[in-house]
């Protein structure tokens, strides 16, 4: 039996070409459909995504005219990668692609060395190296 969902489970995003988004996430933040459906009362197709590193995901529903305002330009979602280096080759990616909106910048602890990206729906993502938000999770839940 699977444990019961605690917490923050997840953030949800209507977006105007599925398939466009479900690459923008593989590709920037190392997501994979989790759950993919068409939903039978309103005929929209569904997808969860997630990264695998906690029972989180990104619910992305298609609608062509979502109504819906994006996360952003400062709202955003964040992904934490392995290196300065990782950080530096998705925003060349990007860069590439047209949606980068901000170049890497580093500005030491404990926000780190990071980048944002523009999704195909205007959401911010946010990619960085050395926030350290485990550690500082870890060390608050610690002392309470």
């Amino acid at each position: 039996m699977a444990a019961a969902d605690l917490g923050l489970t997840h953030v949800a995003f209507a977006v105007r070409n599925l398939p466009a988004s479900l690459d923008f996430y593989r590709t920037y933040a190392s997501m994979k459909v989790v759950h993919h459906r068409t939903d039978a009362e309103s005929g929209r197709a569904v997808a969860w995504l997630s990264d695998f590193t906690r029972p989180f995901v990104i619910v992305l529903v298609e609608s062509p005219h979502t109504g819906d305002t994006p996360l952003g330009p400062f709202g955003h979602l964040g992904v934490a990668c392995p290196s300065r280096a990782e950080v530096d080759r998705l925003a060349a990616l990007a860069e590439a692609a047209g949606c980068l909106r901000r170049a890497p910048k580093d500005s030491g602890p404990p926000v780190g060395y990071w980048a944002m990206l523009a999704d195909p729906d205007g959401n911010t993502l946010e990619l960085a190296h050395g926030q350290h938000v485990a550690f500082t999770v870890e060390e608050a839940a610690r002392f309470p």
